[in-house]
């Protein structure tokens, strides 16, 4: 394992009131979020060396960047990532935890046999406990309940995350990959145990309109309630990676767990060339006016980026220099998107 041969010191520019970005309120609640956030699903693995891992999280932290998001299945292998991200933490950055807020879920597979998945009471407060080992805390900022579980009474789920609160092993409380009436169940659940729920984290871009359609951004809304996205450049269709087709050294070519090369038809592409063309007129690149059109819109608190190396954090942050659409750049980038 690499081990750092120098102390980290943060910019100490990185809450300039200039910065591009900016701490927007997380619904009605008294929490600020910043308008980018790193998420670590994907590069924090062990497959990642440690120190590309330090400096994602580093350039990350210089520019802002002060909410890092994790789930107890992050890997590969499941849990690395949370051990990774907590071993950074205890090498370069304790001295800033309360500057730092960080996240996890859990609600998918995490382990074998029948309490390593789901809603129960078991599983989401065993997993925490977990994870707060593999992170070396006693809490986090906010413990998400990551998916949905019909199998499961909402009770008892709602139930499991008051009491991560109560225990003080999580400060807030968050729900993810919900749909508009079950968060308005939920919701009204937490309400009766005066629990601190102020997130809903939901995948969301120009492609991806789900939450628009089963009622979650409005009822998210209605419910002062933040929401925070995920896959903002839906898998990199979004960029300008596959505006000539598929790249041979592309993801869609070669890992289909993500991107599938059937998901890029022609009339696919022939709408990511429409919208880069909208892009350039607006001096952006594609991937940026993407992050821009979600931040516009004030019902989202932060959008989640996903990095491989430093670079790429520094250019999502440049979509931050213009998030202003004009009625007609949203009709076009709707129509785009609609196109069949």
């Amino acid at each position: 394992m690499f081990e750092p041969t120098s102390v980290y010191t943060p910019a100490p520019n990185r809450y300039a009131p200039d910065s591009p970005v900016q701490y927007r309120r997380t619904g009605t609640s008294g929490l600020k979020l910043p308008s980018v956030s790193l998420g670590l699903w994907h590069n924090f693995g062990d497959n990642t060396p440690y120190e590309t891992m330090t400096s994602l999280i580093f350039t990350a932290f210089d520019h802002g960047i002060t909410h890092f998001d994790l789930a107890n299945n992050y890997g590969p292998e499941p849990g690395s990532a949370e051990k990774n991200f907590g071993l950074i933490l205890k090498k370069s950055l304790t001295a800033h935890r309360d500057e730092l807020i960080i996240s996890t879920k859990a609600g998918y597979e995490m382990w074998a046999g029948p309490y390593g998945d789901g809603g129960s009471r078991k599983y989401l407060l065993s997993s925490l406990d977990q994870s707060l080992t593999r992170l070396g805390l006693e809490y986090v900022d906010i413990f998400y309940h990551h998916r949905m579980d019909p199998e499961t009474p909402l009770e008892e789920t709602m139930g499991a995350l008051a009491h991560a609160v109560t225990s003080g092993k999580a400060l807030y409380v968050g729900l993810s990959n919900y749909d508009g009436p079950t968060l308005e169940k939920a919701t009204a659940l937490l309400d009766e145990l005066h629990v601190p729920f102020i997130i809903n984290q939901n995948r969301y871009n120009i492609f991806d309109r789900t939450i628009e359609k089963n009622g979650l951004k409005d009822t998210a809304k209605k419910l002062g309630k933040g929401i925070i996205t995920f896959s903002p450049l839906d898998q990199g269709q979004l960029t300008n990676r596959y505006l000539d087709g598929i790249p041979a050294d592309s993801r869609a070519a070669h890992d289909p767990r993500f991107l599938k090369a059937s998901d890029l038809t022609a009339t696919r592409i022939q709408q990511i060339r429409a919208l880069n063309d909208l892009a350039l007129q607006r001096g952006q690149s594609l991937a940026e006016m993407a992050l821009a059109w979600i931040l516009q819109d004030s019902a989202i608190t932060s959008v989640l980026i996903g990095a491989s190396k430093p670079a790429q954090i520094l250019d999502n942050i440049r979509a931050l220099e213009n998030t202003e659409f004009c009625t007609e750049e949203l009709e076009k980038i709707n129509a785009i998107a609609e196109s069949r």
